[in-house]
């Protein structure tokens, strides 16, 4: 896929995958396999494989690189593939060229973690693997204590496609799309679709979603109706899914990919639980409230 017309990909849904393990917690190459390729015929615009819903930080480089074996092949050209890449620089190249090999059409790279990065050199980390690798770049941005020149800097690469904003802090939000406006900068909201509306109302394009691995029905909705400048419908679409999102919150986010897996459990796909350091199970209580928001959805169309 060409640079251009990967980054108006970006402009729709970038739906991240769960991991599916066995019972002795590998990777499930099938189930996992079938999940990606029900979003893709579900018709969701972009696959990210090894993103956040997908346990990246759990997962080895080796475990990362079969994941996008298995989503590329999965996906089947329907939809585009991202790979999930980060980490160390070497560790980020090495997963992004295998990306490459397997026929992904772009590469994400994870915010790093390391605590004692300085603002300006995360805007050198990602673009040092944009220049070193072959495919368009996503810079997944978690923080706002970057300086706004320098994410403006990193907007404007011609490497990198399109930055995916990860913070709540939508007046910094603002103002990078106000600093970059008549460039090709591309900024993606990165906090699904519960966030979807500000971030569009404020430049922002696309959206990132977990909410597809259970109903991407709903998560088109979103996205329709906020490229049709239908805020109202928008607003409507996003309070259904908010006790969903909001399940996801609890523990301080802990519990963001459980919520997603214990879901998939209860329609039947045996996924596993969620890797350490994250909630590997949902408590009873919990698990019954889910199922209630469950069966809600199916009164409406778009379940």
């Amino acid at each position: 896929m060409k640079f251009e017309a990967y980054r108006r990909v970006l402009h729709g849904i970038s739906g991240v995958h769960v991991t599916a393990y066995d019972d002795r917690g590998e990777i499930e190459p099938k189930l996992t396999g079938r999940i990606v390729s029900d979003i893709a015929a579900a018709g969701v615009h972009n696959i990210v494989t090894g993103g956040n819903t997908g346990e990246f930080f759990s997962l080895t480089t080796d475990e990362v690189i079969r994941l996008q074996d298995i989503a590329v092949a999965a996906v089947d050209g329907r939809s585009a593939v991202t790979a999930g890449a980060g980490r160390s620089v070497r560790e980020a190249i090495t997963v992004a060229r295998a990306a490459k090999a397997a026929g992904a059409d772009g590469v994400m790279i994870h915010h790093p973690l390391d605590p004692f990065a300085a603002p300006h050199s995360q805007v050198d980390y990602f673009i040092a693997i944009a220049e070193a690798v072959d495919l368009p770049l996503v810079a997944y941005v978690r923080s706002d204590l970057i300086p706004l020149d320098e994410m403006v800097r990193l907007a404007s690469h011609p490497a990198v496609a399109g930055v995916k904003f990860a913070s709540t802090n939508t007046m910094r939000f603002a103002e990078c799309a106000r600093a970059t406006e008549g460039t090709d900068a591309t900024w993606i909201c990165g906090l699904a679709e519960s966030w979807a509306l500000p971030f569009y109302a404020l430049g922002g394009k696309g959206f990132t979603s977990g909410l597809v691995n259970i109903a991407p029905a709903l998560s088109l909705a979103v996205w329709r109706a906020l490229e049709a400048g239908d805020y109202a419908a928008a607003r409507d679409y996003v309070d259904r899914i908010a006790p969903f999102e909001t399940m996801r919150t609890k523990y301080n986010n802990g519990a963001n990919v459980t919520v997603v897996k214990e879901a998939l459990r209860l329609r039947g796909a045996e996924v596993g639980a969620v890797r350490l350091p994250g909630l590997p199970e949902l408590e009873t209580a919990d698990r019954q409230t889910l199922g209630r928001i469950l069966e809600s959805w199916k009164e409406s169309a778009l379940a």
